[in-house]
């Protein structure tokens, strides 16, 4: 649409030029908007029965085109007409409120409603105008307003109105006022499913998460309309630490969805992805690939199935999605960015999460902290330090998580000096309060470098109260330098905390047994017992394909198990040549001495190293992500196992990615 004024339609054809006001839409109409409302004016005049029409369509062109003044501009240039009265109406406000409130200025569109009414009946707002000013009211957490605006509506009967009624519900939420809002939900004598949706969001924002979850059950079971992408997309706050009872009916409730929009698919992949099922959003995402008929992922959908990829040490999927993110050029994206350098750290691919970060255009704080953990993960800290002071030198303020990633890169390497300065430098300089986290890394700094005294005492001058993971930092360096007399302390503190935490019985049994106390070992063992405290079984995953295998120890149930076993033993006993002898001492001392090394040699992610040697071609890197530490023997016979078969192999346990090349590890037996 050009804007000279020779393409304007001849003189006196005034239906022609509401056709080109009507199809102005986008700010580059600007000037051809401009010529026909000026021809307009000239055209038409306040009795012309086209000027009301035409006043609203100026407004709506205009409110299209972005320019709000001029549409607020032509509201205000009230033409008077024979009779007296004006061409602006109701009509006229509501178009441009529902502009400003679309271009959330929110305080501009209630400014405008308050002044309807002072103007005459033909401006009283109606049943458009006020779901609209309560949307505004909602946003801008307008309570006061809200009620007035809501007592209003109910003495004018229009309360009735089911869009009145959505409004006031996300009104009420919004502002803080929950049980208001279900008052108006529940006292509606027709609920569709925007009203649910309404409510189940109400909650969900003011942070009654199981109320939401409430309301959704009581949707779904009364079947009075199908859930949408709205519903999954209103439950989703309320499931970031839901209860795996919660999260199985939400995910009925999806399968049973006849249309499954792409937000429904991204809904479930977040729920499965924020509540740790890593292995369900892997999965789901491959379905949504293979099923999801017209649906195509988005950058949101990349950036939420990656994180679950990177835990799983789904490689091939990750690998995947970041080539089509390429042929869709995707890129420059710091979201999806992030993802993939984060998904290729935790993949145990460092050089691939350098290339990303090299290649990021632009980089945040995330981005930083990101491949700094990365280094400090595998072993490389002072590598991760330099990329620390790289990101100081850039001018970028290093935030909380930030440090966290750096002090435990220092706590992996063993840098003590530059771990304490930077401890130091997070109050002084910077002006960040250290949290338990950064608490947690000081004492694993200090208690692997053999200091369990200055550790301890570091504890007991904390301005916080301990939790379990400082304590527990501190038992597990207890037990790596045989310290009994504070390991003991950091146990009674710990089973005070966490009774029936599993791990921290396992560690001091452990240290006991290290020490010969075979007494304390059989004391240890009885209150486990009569607690009915078991050990956490070990589980290894591994991807092959486009599918995830898990181990747990001893596993029998997989279908290539013989073989699997067959391999496991002409692997050890290769290894025993090269002078593996079983650390008896790495297992729980709940089984019969003569057991212990038949009990270590079915440790789970020995069980996985043979799977994928069996069903992977010489050279493929062996991945497996374990749910606890593992444990020295594993460590140890992984790394013969990575010399005899000339494989990589990453062990990612619960604290740090082991890349263990011929022999050597990344760790340094630094763990």
């Amino acid at each position: 649409m050009r804007a000279s004024r020779s393409h304007l339609p001849a003189t006196g054809d005034v239906d022609a030029l509401l056709r080109l006001v009507a199809a102005c839409r986008a700010p580059a109409h600007l000037p051809s908007l401009r010529a026909a409302h000026a021809r307009l004016l000239l055209l038409l005049h306040p009795s012309h029965p086209s000027a009301a029409p035409a006043r609203v369509k100026l407004i709506q062109a205009y409110a299209a085109c972005s320019a709000l003044p001029a549409a607020h501009a032509v509201l205000e240039s009230s033409c008077p007409l024979d009779r007296g009265g004006t061409t602006t109406t109701a009509v006229c406000f509501n178009v441009l409120i529902r502009a400003l409130t679309a271009a959330s200025l929110h305080r501009d569109a209630l400014r405008l409603f308050v002044s309807m009414r002072p103007r005459g009946p033909a401006c009283f707002p109606d049943h458009y105008t006020y779901p609209l000013a309560l949307k505004s009211c909602a946003a801008s957490k307008e309570l006061l307003l809200g009620l007035q605006i809501h007592s209003a509506v109910a003495k004018l009967g229009l309360d009735a109105n089911r869009y009145v009624a959505h409004s006031a519900i996300s009104m009420y939420a919004r502002c803080g006022r929950p049980e208001d809002a279900y008052r108006v939900f529940d006292g509606m004598q027709h609920r569709d499913v925007v009203s649910w949706n309404a409510m189940i969001s109400g909650f969900a924002r003011a942070g009654l998460f199981e109320r939401a979850v409430e309301v959704f059950k009581e949707f779904v079971a009364l079947q009075c309309s199908i859930p949408d992408a709205g519903t999954m997309a209103s439950i989703l706050p309320a499931m970031g630490n839901a209860k795996a009872e919660d999260i199985l009916f939400v995910r009925k409730a999806f399968d049973e969805m006849q249309f499954k929009e792409l937000i429904s698919w991204n809904a479930m992949l977040a729920i499965y992805a924020n509540n740790g099922y890593h292995v369900k959003a892997v999965e789901l995402f491959l379905r949504m690939e293979k099923d999801g008929i017209g649906v195509k992922p988005d950058s949101v959908t990349l950036a939420t199935v990656l994180p679950p990829c990177g835990e799983l040490s789904a490689f091939s999927v990750g690998k995947r999605i970041h080539e089509n993110i390429k042929r869709k050029m995707m890129l420059p994206n710091l979201l999806l960015e992030n993802a993939l350098l984060d998904m290729y750290a935790n993949c145990g691919c460092l050089k691939d999460a350098r290339e990303v970060f090299d290649s990021m255009s632009a980089r945040d704080v995330i981005s930083w902290t990101s491949i700094i953990s990365a280094y400090g993960k595998h072993g490389h800290g002072r590598e991760a330090v330099d990329l620390f002071e790289k990101m100081l030198g850039q001018g970028l303020e290093p935030d909380s998580i930030a440090f966290v990633a750096v002090l435990a890169a220092c706590s992996h390497a063993g840098l003590l000096d530059v771990g304490k300065r930077y401890f130091g430098s997070m109050t002084s300089r910077y002006h960040i309060t250290p949290k338990a986290e950064h608490y947690t890394c000081m004492v694993d700094l200090l208690g692997r470098a053999g200091c369990i005294s200055e550790a301890y005492d570091f504890i007991t001058t904390m301005p916080i109260e301990p939790n379990e993971r400082v304590w527990g930092a501190l038992l597990q360096a207890c037990r790596i330098h045989s310290n009994m007399d504070i390991g003991v302390v950091a146990a009674d503190s710990l089973f005070r905390l966490v009774p029936e935490q599993t791990g921290y019985y396992v560690l001091l049994s452990n240290m006991y047994a290290r020490a010969g106390r075979w007494a304390d070992v059989t004391s240890v063992r009885s209150v486990m017992a009569n607690k009915g405290i078991k050990k956490l079984p070990g589980a290894s995953i591994v991807e092959l394909g486009d599918r995830v295998h898990t181990f747990h120890i001893g596993d029998r149930y997989h279908p290539q198990s013989e073989m699997i076993y067959q391999k496991l033993d002409e692997l050890l006993g290769r290894i025993r040549g090269m002078g593996y002898n079983p650390e008896v001492e790495a297992t729980l001392h709940d089984v019969e001495e003569e057991d212990k090394e038949g009990h270590l040699s079915v440790h789970s992610e020995k069980l996985a190293i043979a799977f994928l040697l069996i069903n992977t071609s010489p050279g493929t890197p062996i991945r497996v992500t374990m749910n606890l530490r593992t444990c020295g023997d594993c460590h140890f016979a992984a790394k013969l196992i990575s010399t005899i078969t000339s494989r990589e192999i990453i062990l990612k346990d619960t604290n740090r990615i082991h890349h263990i090349v011929q022999g050597a590890c990344s760790c340094g037996d630094y763990w």
